[in-house]
């Protein structure tokens, strides 16, 4: 059995360092034909993922931002285009630095959860992210359903969020905890400390 107090670890390690990515869902019919994207994960929103290119605060508009964002393929399946065709939990697995947070989802059962969700926002945690957890914690966590549900719906808001959102607000989460974001332009920060990369 996981302590709480590694409950609370790997949240801190996950909320606090490793939610780089933002992936929104959208409904099909919500009439928005932009290429918002899905982390991410969104799932974790949101990975985010088809990360958050919706509309901005400070002129970045409907393009990618981020240091992140360089890696995305520019086209195919994992590009931009190609994730924002795709529910956020499939939009996550044809991104190769989510392939972590892709098992984690499969692990908690909670992939069809996330690819039929309508209008939320995932802060995905990258690869990076999850490497920082040590190895046998990393392992306990995804062998444990409960404790891997709890911190992978703590990074999930039920609501689409656009960058300009993300300058300032606390946002409930899906795991019935809060997140804060804070910024501006193409620099975004979750709990004060993790950095929106893509």
């Amino acid at each position: 059995m996981i302590s709480t107090r590694f409950h609370r670890a790997a949240l801190a390690v996950l909320g606090a360092a490793a939610l780089p990515l933002a992936l929104t869902a959208c409904s099909a019919d919500d009439g928005n034909d932009s290429k918002d994207s899905k982390d991410s994960a969104a799932s974790a929103g949101a990975p985010q993922e088809s990360k958050s290119t919706t509309e901005d605060a400070a002129g970045a508009g409907d393009q990618p931002f981020g240091t992140a964002c360089a890696s995305v393929p520019a086209s195919g399946a994992g590009s931009f285009d190609g994730m924002s065709k795709d529910p956020v939990a499939t939009a996550a697995s044809h991104n190769p630095d989510l392939s972590t947070l892709v098992t984690a989802v499969q692990k908690a059962g909670l992939a069809d959860t996330l690819n039929n969700a309508r209008d939320i926002t995932v802060f995905a945690p990258t690869n990076d992210a999850f490497a920082k957890i040590p190895k046998a914690d990393l392992d306990k966590v995804l062998s444990d359903k409960a404790t891997l549900t709890k911190i992978l719906t703590y990074h999930v808001v039920g609501e689409k969020l656009a960058p300009a959102r993300l300058a300032s607000g606390t946002y409930p989460t899906l795991e019935k905890g809060t997140l804060t974001t804070a910024g501006s332009g193409e620099s975004y920060t979750v709990n004060d400390s993790a950095k929106v990369v893509c």
